[in-house]
């Protein structure tokens, strides 16, 4: 069938071009959230919040005004307005109208900042693109700038005097927003979450004042916490009583020659850890003052850090009964949290900064956090014991829930596969399967796993396409049959009726190599899931595992230390080697090289450990139905994957060849 098209022009002329503040009005999603105005304010606060993090603030006040503007003012060194002595425009202007332009990339000895939340030079030029209406004022080297902004330009240009009074001989910057509603689906902005926000702000900048005015009420709200973390962790636990004293601490990398030489001069970390046999959990994580609610791996840091001591308390006492293996879940089951990191150079999950990605923030955090609560626990013996009970009753309780399971499935149990190296524990709540392609990478995998967690099953070759194979002869492939039998479930139909209790992973993990053959491995094994196992998609069983396809070996350099970085492709590997040429300067290039994964069989079992397995390091897809529904799925998967459609797939190719990006 041949599809006739539209006879659009498409030309030099078609391409635009976005300039200026215009890619954020196009696509604010991208760079905000819209569900109301709380984060383009919030880009503020955190900028009045890295002054008083650096030692230049000690206030923070933020004030709802009667015209539905909100201003933030601070008392830190104040936005410079000079001219900038490149573009030779005033440097506030450039801060407002600019993307990426900023104090924040200069993390080395003399830079503006040296821990910071704003990375990228984003924040305040997206409030300014969202708002009908946006004021600045400083106060600098005994004067005083104002500058005003419409819809991202500038209606009043840069106004500098003299300070004339007492009020004016003073440093810090006042910013007042009027968010433009057309961007947000509700234009009020939350006030318990401002509130909660300013609050951690107070919590974690001691010795700083943050105040809220409302002008319509008249109220005006203050926090300044004396007990920092700890204050802050009992108000939220109020209530409900701890099982041990609460564990606090705070290490940084220099003081005291703490792993001065593997991190960066002041990356650490300050918490507060309780645990409790009842009630709601406290779980809040900050990264350089940024709310991260979806914690990310310096909370990783954390639970392994606290598994790894206590873990070693329970053996160093011969606590632990015969028969039961402790988890770090057995731990961290009954924890309430308050951490905060400081991270020389973070890198988040996209411009929201809701969840950290850095990989170096799990070891630095567990390190630090695992020789302190094992100091802890040795000169608290009693409280050591109490938590230990704790944990192993967790333990028991999790053993025995697997054991019924267990007994569920004893009966009629096939024989599994030769190659399968199963894993020790039978709780399907942790068990996790990866599906490797090759002998090789399988051996690698074996070596390198949680073998407590991780089962591994080596595929040889290309799996079968099954998309139109009959059920009935699917076990004749050696493959399909083993992949089977070691799921424990037989295959199905969307509207089967099937018992999930046989199940024995809850994570199903497809490994192949970061290439173009590892991706065709990937399609046929998940044709083979969605046809005959799609019971196991729809309940979110089946997964892709990322592999990197670049290593980038990056000898030391300043603060810097040598180091490892890993990137799944070649736009991720072009991000990294920008950041290395940042940071190192013109003629940097020869401190790092860059080589190449053949495939999984190349790596080492503590490279595939630490960049494709490891729950904190690793990159898992979780594989979902998309946007067709299910009919609509079924018809364009027989298109690409039937073995009488190639007239049609061929046809499909032609029409999407411009999307593709071959990687020869």
């Amino acid at each position: 069938m041949t599809i006739k098209k539209s006879a659009l022009t498409y030309s030099e002329a078609s391409i635009k071009v976005l300039k200026g503040l215009e890619p954020v009005k196009q696509r604010p999603g991208m760079y905000t959230r819209t569900e109301n105005p709380l984060h383009i304010v919030q880009e503020v606060i955190d900028n009045a919040s890295d002054e008083a993090l650096g030692g230049f603030g000690t206030q923070i006040i933020v004030t709802l005004h009667i015209d539905g503007s909100i201003s933030v003012e601070d008392d830190g060194r104040g936005i410079p307005f000079g001219l900038h002595p490149e573009e030779g425009v005033p440097v506030v202007e450039i801060l407002f109208t600019q993307l990426h332009a900023g104090g924040k990339f200069d993390k080395a000895s003399g830079g503006a900042y040296t821990f910071s939340g704003g990375l990228h030079g984003v924040g305040v030029s997206v409030t300014n693109a969202l708002s009908q209406r946006l004021d600045v004022t400083v106060w600098r080297d005994g004067q005083v700038a104002d500058i005003g902004f419409s819809y991202g330009d500038v209606v009043r240009a840069l106004t500098v005097r003299s300070a004339n009074n007492r009020i004016d001989k003073k440093s810090g910057t006042r910013i007042t927003t009027w968010p433009d509603p057309k961007y947000f689906d509700s234009a009020n902005l939350p006030q318990f979450e401002l509130q909660n926000l300013l609050r951690s702000k107070a919590v974690l900048l001691s010795n700083v004042r943050v105040a809220l005015i409302i002008e319509k009420t008249g109220e005006r709200q203050s926090w300044k916490y004396k007990d920092g973390l700890r204050g802050y962790l009992l108000e939220g636990l109020a209530g409900y009583s701890t099982l041990t004293p609460i564990f606090e601490d705070e290490r940084y990398a220099g003081s005291a020659c703490i792993m001065h030489n593997t991190f960066a001069e002041g990356e650490g970390a300050s918490w507060v850890v309780a645990w409790s046999e009842e009630g709601p959990l406290l779980r809040e994580s900050y990264v350089n003052l940024i709310p991260t609610p979806g914690g990310g791996t310096h909370e990783f840091g954390l639970r392994d850090g606290l598994f790894q001591a206590v873990k070693s308390f329970i053996e160093l006492h011969n606590l632990q009964p015969k028969g039961i293996k402790l988890l770090a879940e057995d731990v961290f089951s009954r924890v309430s949290f308050v951490l905060s990191a400081r991270i020389l150079d973070p890198q988040f999950q996209g411009q929201l900064k809701g969840k950290l990605n850095s990989r170096t923030a799990v070891r630095l955090v567990s390190s630090l956090v695992q020789s302190s609560l094992e100091r802890w626990l040795n000169q608290h013996i009693k409280h050591g014991y109490i938590l230990a009970e704790l944990v192993m009753k967790q333990a028991q309780a999790r053993t025995r829930a697997s054991q019924k399971v267990e007994k569920r499935k004893s009966s009629s149990v096939a024989v599994l596969p030769g190659k399968l190296v199963d894993c020790e524990s039978t709780d399907i709540a942790y068990n996790e399967l990866f599906l490797v392609e090759g002998d090789s990478a399988g051996g690698s995998a074996k070596m390198g796993r949680n073998k407590e967690l991780q089962a591994i099953l080596p595929l040889r070759g290309k799996v079968l396409n099954t998309w139109e194979t009959e059920r009935n002869r699917l076990f004749a492939n050696n493959e399909v049959h083993d992949i089977a039998v070691a799921i424990g479930i037989d295959p199905h139909t969307r509207d089967d009726v099937i018992d999930l209790s046989n199940l024995r992973y809850g994570k199903i993990c497809i490994l192949s190599d970061a290439d173009v053959d590892g991706s065709h491995i990937q399609v046929l094994l998940l044709t083979l899931f969605f046809r005959h196992f799609p019971q196991l998609i729809e309940r979110g069983h089946i997964y892709v595992a990322r592999p990197p396809l670049f290593r980038v070996d990056a000898a030391g350099l300043g603060k810097r230390p040598a180091e490892k970085l890993y990137a799944l492709d070649k736009a991720e590997l072009e991000v990294i080697i920008h950041k290395l040429q940042k940071d190192g300067g013109p003629g940097s290039s020869s401190t790092w090289t860059i080589s190449r994964f053949k495939g999984l069989g190349e790596m080492n079992p503590e490279q595939l450990w630490y960049t494709t397995m490891n729950p904190d390091t690793r990159r898992l897809i979780l594989v979902q139905l998309g946007r067709l529904d299910f009919d609509a799925t079924i018809s364009r998967m027989t298109m690409l994957v039937g073995k009488g459609e190639a007239a049609a797939r061929r046809a499909w190719l032609e029409e999407k060849s411009n999307n593709a990006q071959a990687d020869i």
